[in-house]
């Protein structure tokens, strides 16, 4: 984890967004692991960015995005606004940096959580731009 720069303190909003992102990260990662994939890593920087989730099931490598909102209603919303390009190319990072993973099928998918309901498991969400 990358140290926080000491010039600027978080302010409330953000310490509880942050804590809120690691919950359903957390929750994400239970639901999955539940599925039979096999975690490999979790909140992984890279320069480009952060992957949320990279697991694996049947040989194939698995970024996954996990995107919590307040009411089922704003899926849709919610998937539009995913930044894709960043993920892909935090992807690529993942994989330069996994060369034994280099042979594996890869793709991206996304959890979306929502208060009271079960998470949602979007698979192969999106192609790699």
């Amino acid at each position: 984890m990358m140290p926080r720069s000491p010039a600027r303190t978080p302010s409330k909003k953000r310490v509880t967004a942050e804590r809120r992102g690691h919950r359903g990260e957390t929750l994400a990662a239970l639901f999955l692991q539940l599925k039979l994939y096999r975690l490999r890593d979790r909140r992984y920087k890279t320069p480009m960015g952060e992957i949320d989730l990279v697991v694996e099931k049947a040989g194939a490598i698995v970024f996954v995005e996990v995107k919590a909102r307040a009411g089922a209603a704003d899926e849709f919303l919610t998937h539009a606004a995913i930044n894709r390009q960043r993920i892909t190319r935090a992807a690529h990072y993942w994989l330069a940096r996994h060369p034994a993973e280099a042979g594996k099928d890869f793709r991206f998918d996304v959890i979306l959580l929502a208060p009271g309901r079960w998470p949602r498991h979007l698979i192969n969400a999106f192609p790699a731009a």
